[in-house]
């Protein structure tokens, strides 16, 4: 048994008459209870909500069934815990493994821990890697300022791009740890980390204010005091969302267009550029749009598994999937006709020496908005619809496309 399993058998024989014992891990998760209790005291601090759903824990079954078969056969089954707590109980009963509960007995039996290659490979699904791509934001303020060719200015903005991975993976750690509950009855996200069991609470606890620190140490040093500011607004909203405002319709939405609009902010910041109507007008509605679209793929999903009601942690409920499509078709569009707009500025047609160009790149947004709508309606949109562009491979040709009209127009 690997250090995941929470159940640990010790038997001492195989006949009716001799008795099995079961070792309860202090922890309950990876090493242990402590952990999952201080995550349910902190969300009951903030929420005031801290039970733990014994129902949906990520147990051992090979130790469940021996357990369940041991009193089928007549054994009497002994659950040995630290402590014998009303959770230790509702675990008992839950699972049905076990005749009594002693707070005393053998000590559980050694088991080797994980590989530091499967270690390595939790925590970089924990911290969520591969979101870092959202961040990739901070660099398209280089773009826009066509600046895009200074290398002092590139450096910059991988700073910023650094500094927003540490802090997010921090809010992503923390937000995994608050929300167990909700995250073990969802159908993807039960495979997390610290919901799967295969990392400990206790270490997450231990790492996402590390990973925070690190954050904003880099940015005080390294970039302008400016950036430390919209840093701080990021990450006031992701708490504020983490603990309250994705559970309120609609506010859930606009805090994460927010989200993404604020990483375009901190590379404005960062590189000591200006920061235009029309950048901050384009990804309000921009993301928006791709906001309504990751909360119709998880009231979409939820329907299909036959839920009717309100999304749980969620304020949806199954009817208001055609308002969210309406509503976030019409956000994107809204960004091409501010791209549009941008356009005709007169500014603009000062600034490029090809400005007529431009128009090229209207079409080529709105295939990609549709599209990515599209393929949300299909139930096709699994992920972050960022995340998503960054591992589609029609997404990287549009992308390129767009890029190539703007470098053809300057």
């Amino acid at each position: 048994m690997d250090r995941r399993s929470r159940l640990a058998l010790v038997p001492a024989g195989e006949t009716p008459e001799q008795p099995l014992t079961i070792h309860l891990e202090g922890e309950l998760l990876p090493f242990g209870l402590r952990g999952e209790r201080a995550a349910a005291a902190m969300k009951s601090l903030w929420l005031r909500r801290g039970t733990v759903d014994v129902s949906v824990l990520p147990y051992d079954a090979s130790v469940i069934i021996t357990a369940r078969k041991a009193r089928e056969q007549g054994r009497h089954v002994t659950l040995v815990a630290q402590d014998d707590n009303e959770l230790v109980r509702d675990i008992c009963r839950h699972l049905l493994i076990a005749d009594e509960i002693v707070t005393t007995g053998p000590p559980a039996p050694a088991r080797p821990g994980p590989s530091l290659a499967t270690l390595a490979r939790s925590w970089i699904r924990a911290v969520r890697i591969h979101q870092w791509a959202k961040n990739a934001l901070v660099f398209l303020p280089l773009l826009s300022s066509h600046r895009f060719g200074e290398p002092a200015l590139i450096i910059e903005a991988a700073i910023a791009f650094l500094a927003f991975g540490l802090c997010a993976s921090s809010v992503y750690l923390m937000n995994d740890i608050i929300d167990l509950a909700d995250d073990r009855h969802h159908r993807l996200k039960r495979k997390r980390p610290f919901a799967s069991g295969a990392l400990p609470v206790q270490a997450g606890l231990a790492v996402f204010p590390v990973l925070l620190v690190a954050a904003f140490a880099i940015a005080a040093m390294l970039l302008p005091p400016l950036f430390s500011l919209v840093l701080a607004a990021y990450y006031g909203l992701t708490i504020a969302y983490s603990l309250q405002l994705k559970r309120v319709v609609a506010l859930d939405v606009i805090a994460l267009a927010m989200l993404y609009t604020l990483r375009v902010i901190a590379g404005v910041v960062a590189l000591g550029l200006t920061l235009t109507f029309w950048l901050l007008a384009f990804a309000t509605f921009l993301f928006l749009s791709l906001a309504l679209a990751k909360r119709f793929a998880e009231i979409h999903d939820a329907i299909e598994r036959g839920h009717t009601g309100k999304t749980r942690g969620r304020d949806y409920e199954a009817a208001d999937i055609i308002m969210i499509s309406s509503l976030g078709a019409a956000s994107g569009y809204q960004s091409v006709l501010v791209l549009a707009l941008y356009i005709r500025e007169q500014a603009t047609m000062e600034l490029y020496t090809n400005p007529e160009f431009l128009w090229l790149a209207c079409p080529v947004l709105l295939f990609w908005i549709t599209r990515v709508w599209i393929l949300t309606q299909r139930g096709q949109m699994h992920e972050d619809p960022v995340v998503f562009a960054v591992r589609d491979w029609v997404s990287h040709l549009s992308g390129l496309v767009f890029l190539l009209i703007f470098l053809a127009a300057s």
